[in-house]
């Protein structure tokens, strides 16, 4: 029977051909109130997200201009995609690569980067423009004391908005048969507004450019009321901004929608539940703001929106149930002791255990795998001992035979004089023991419950700050 389907294209002979075209689809799983809603699928580029065509007009147009040479340096500031992009390009046209990254950008991304070659300097994201750890004025002085190093700046770079003007809009404009209401972007260094916005406004002066901003970001309420505020912190990676970049045009902006970082989480893992897209969390940010823009609409609109990047650079973070629940990101019963700042919980199934009769080889495989550096010891149910690193790299240095040693019962080496608490003692109660660095076995009566590390009484004090 013959294929109805598109025929195949035919091979291509670099990367750097698959970027741009990004197909479009169409939601019908969600509510979208009156209007028709699309997203075009970013995440389909090479480098898994949008920002492979800045990267791809920023480098060419340095190399036009002669301020890139032939076996130079990049170095960039990014919270990870625009550096996954310049690297997905600069490294198939034969550059170094030196990113300086925010601390909570996602371990799959630096590994991601490191996997090709990049040199990742990563700084912290506490400290805004102006202190002498912010990402950007590191990224600045690496630049000019590098040989032959280009600071590509994505900030204040002409030729970032100018790729989404000349590729991204078109494309879009396009696929939407001509024939668009509105279009939800976030606004990171402001390359995809301005140039969306300038092409729209030539083409179409009826499409509205509505931004998606994550709340603690200045953006939304500089729009929506005039207003600038005390920069915030915020978990969503790549958009939200502190300051308002140079290329960040937002005259162009109709209006704002501050979206929490429970309801971009819970939007990003909807999308994959509901249409089999796995996104990031900032394409869950960009999704609630354009469901929250349809239903405020009396008549119906086409709007459209992008999925930005792959969610399986996110797979340890928004992905991951007990990260979400470290970070309070999830529903939970609180009983308002201990039990409350246990991230992984026995009962439920989320803590990784050893029993009394796996050998240490099996310890070690899952405290890498759960990085974790303790393991609970149960038995029948019942905790009988606890193995931490401290014991398992005795038990095996001491052997003659390393591999005997890692074969040896988890009982012959764990430690079985246990300092547990129950649920019900105060929060002073943990002091101790961390200043003795042992973690916080909590009891229920005889019942295991779960631990409780620094970090975790660290979360928690955050949460209630």
């Amino acid at each position: 029977m013959a294929s109805s389907a598109a025929p195949l294209p035919l091979p291509i002979r670099s990367a750097l051909d698959l970027i741009g075209r990004t197909p479009v689809l169409e939601l019908t799983e969600f509510d979208t109130g009156p209007c028709r809603l699309f997203l075009k699928l970013e995440n389909t580029n090479p480098g898994g997200s949008i920002k492979d065509r800045i990267a791809l007009t920023m480098i060419e147009a340095a190399e036009k201009d002669g301020r890139l040479k032939p076996g130079g340096t990049i170095v960039e500031a990014t919270a990870g995609n625009t550096g996954l992009g310049l690297a997905q390009v600069g490294i198939l046209k034969g550059y170094r690569l030196v990113l300086v990254v925010p601390d909570k950008m996602a371990r799959e991304k630096i590994q991601h980067l490191r996997g090709l070659g990049v040199d990742v300097r990563i700084t912290r994201s506490d400290v805004g423009k102006g202190h002498p750890d912010y990402y950007q004025d590191i990224a600045e002085r690496l630049a000019k004391d590098t040989p032959g190093a280009f600071f590509i700046n994505q900030f204040a770079n002409p030729a970032n908005p100018l790729a989404h003007e000349t590729s991204t809009g078109p494309e879009l404009w396009e696929q939407m048969e001509h024939d668009l209401d509105a279009v939800v972007v976030g606004v990171g260094s402001g390359g995809t507004l301005t140039g969306l916005g300038r092409f729209f406004k030539t083409v179409s002066p009826k499409t509205q450019m509505i931004v998606a901003d994550p709340v603690g970001s200045i953006i939304a309420p500089l729009v929506n009321d005039g207003i600038m505020i005390e920069p915030g912190s915020w978990v969503v990676e790549g958009i939200g901004e502190d300051f308002v970049p140079s290329i960040c045009d937002l005259d162009l902006v109709t209006k704002a929608f501050s979206i929490s970082d429970r309801e971009s989480i819970d939007t990003a893992r909807a999308l994959l539940a509901k249409a089999g897209v796995l996104g990031g969390s900032s394409s869950g940010t960009l999704l609630a703001a354009a469901l929250r823009y349809c239903h405020e609409q009396t008549e119906p609109k086409r709007v459209a929106t992008f999925c930005c990047d792959t969610g399986a650079k996110y797979l340890s973070k928004m992905f991951n149930d007990h990260w979400l629940a470290e970070q309070g990101f999830t529903d939970r019963n609180l009983h308002g002791d201990l039990r409350d700042l246990i991230a992984r919980r026995y009962g439920e199934g989320g803590a990784t255990t050893i029993g009394p009769d796996d050998n240490l080889n099996t310890a070690y495989n899952r405290m890498r795998q759960a990085d974790v550096s303790q393991l609970p010891v149960i038995d029948d149910g019942r905790l009988i001992g606890l193995l931490d690193e401290s014991d398992l790299l005795e038990a095996v240095e001491d052997a003659a035979d390393r591999t005997k040693g890692f074969a040896r019962q988890v009982s012959t080496a764990m430690t079985a004089k246990l300092n547990t608490l129950q649920a019900h003692e105060p929060l002073d109660s943990l002091l101790p023991l961390f200043q003795r660095d042992e973690v916080a076995l909590v009891m229920d009566g005889r019942d295991y419950l779960g631990l409780v590390t620094r970090i975790d009484l660290i979360n928690h004090l955050r949460r209630a700050a």
